[in-house]
């Protein structure tokens, strides 16, 4: 893929993308889906009365338990009032992926990991805390890490 980017103060367009390609592909897709969805800068939890602001690359994983969904960051646990799949869409291409039906994780808070014996993966946290990739979820992990852990570039 080649990259063209073009800055001229003459420009009258805020911003504008044009894509060259020979045809659609999956690759293009994913570009053009990457380029519509608006990344978040902070998160909302609560934790007791207080409304908590979160950097979403300092959270470990996010996880769902009797209805609720939970961030954890650096071992605190804070309830957030969204559902685990807005989380999983809206974070993914911030190296957020699913690690089991009810927990996505930031692949890049992932320390090491080592693989069980009936083939799921715990994955130990940079915070320290751990938590568990289910074997449905392990393959799409390992091209994530693999690929870099951050789909795209800052």
């Amino acid at each position: 893929m080649k990259v063209i980017i073009d800055i001229d103060p003459e420009n009258d367009d805020e911003c504008q993308v044009t894509i060259h390609a020979k045809e659609w592909t999956k690759e293009v897709e994913e570009l053009v889906q990457l380029l519509k969805k608006r990344q978040p800068k902070r998160i909302v939890a609560v934790q007791e009365d207080r409304s908590i602001v979160l950097d979403p690359e300092e959270i470990d994983f996010f996880y769902a338990r009797d209805r609720k969904v939970f961030a954890s960051s650096h071992g605190n646990c804070m309830e957030l009032k969204m559902k685990l799949y807005e989380i999983e869409e809206m974070l993914s291409n911030r190296g957020f992926i699913r690690f089991s039906k009810s927990v996505v994780g930031n692949i890049n808070q992932i320390d090491h990991f080592e693989l069980s014996f009936n083939g799921t993966l715990c994955v130990y946290f940079k915070s320290g805390s751990k938590e568990y990739v289910s074997r449905k979820y392990v393959n799409e992990l390992k091209a994530q890490i693999m690929e870099g852990g951050e789909p795209h570039d800052r």
